[in-house]
This record gives structure tokens, C-alpha cells and sequence, in this order.
């Protein structure tokens, strides 16, 4: 199952069009919250935009020297993946972990 999300340039103030100057992540990059995606340029200052989720990046939808404006859309993320990662890992893990537990604390007590 996916959850793809486009992930569009922020509201950046009075500036009505900034220019790319770095994209900081590539198809299929795993991304987290308030990672840096691109850094903008307007003619009075730079700015990392921010993930507002965490995902895999899917498509990169602009590249350096683009021109973009409040809105524009910058990556599809899908932000399933980071999710099933997450709650697939978790389980298996801890309840492995506890069931090893037990069974060496039981197999300790028999044996004393």
C-alpha cells in the first residue's frame, strides 16, 4: 500500500518567486521529518526547505535553477513506507526479545 504526498514549496514571506540552487535528496532517498529537501535563493536571502513527513522520495519534481513560487510542488514522497518500516520492526523485535527473555529466565530458574 502506498501514501504518496507531494511535498510543495512552504509559504516563504513577500517573496513572490525564489530559484532552486540545491536539491538535497534523489529518487528513492528514505527522508525524515525537518530534513532539508532544497535549498532556495530569493535576492535577499537562502533557505533549506524542511520534510514535513518522513517517506521514501519518489519522484524529484524540480532541479537547480528551476524558478519556483509559494505552492510549487517540489517531491511525491510516500510516507507509507516509512510507516509499515516503523510498526514492522517494532513488533517483531520487542516480542522476540521478550520471548527470548522469558524463556532464558525460566530455563535459569529450573536449573538453580
Amino acid at each position: 500500500m502506498s501514501d504518496l504526498q507531494t511535498i510543495e514549496l512552504p509559504d516563504i514571506g513577500d517573496i513572490e518567486e525564489v530559484e532552486v540552487i540545491e536539491v538535497l535528496v534523489a529518487e528513492g532517498d528514505s527522508i525524515v521529518p525537518e530534513q532539508s529537501l532544497v535549498t532556495v535563493e530569493s535576492d535577499k536571502a537562502s533557505m533549506e526547505v524542511p520534510a514535513p513527513m518522513a517517506g521514501t522520495v519518489t519522484s524529484v519534481l524540480v532541479k537547480t535553477g528551476d524558478k519556483i513560487s509559494m505552492g510549487s510542488h517540489l517531491l511525491v514522497v510516500d510516507a507509507a513506507t516509512a510507516g509499515a518500516a516503523d510498526s514492522a520492526d517494532a513488533p517483531a523485535e520487542s516480542g522476540a526479545e521478550n520471548s527470548a527473555a522469558a524463556a532464558t529466565s525460566e530455563t535459569q530458574a529450573t536449573a538453580d
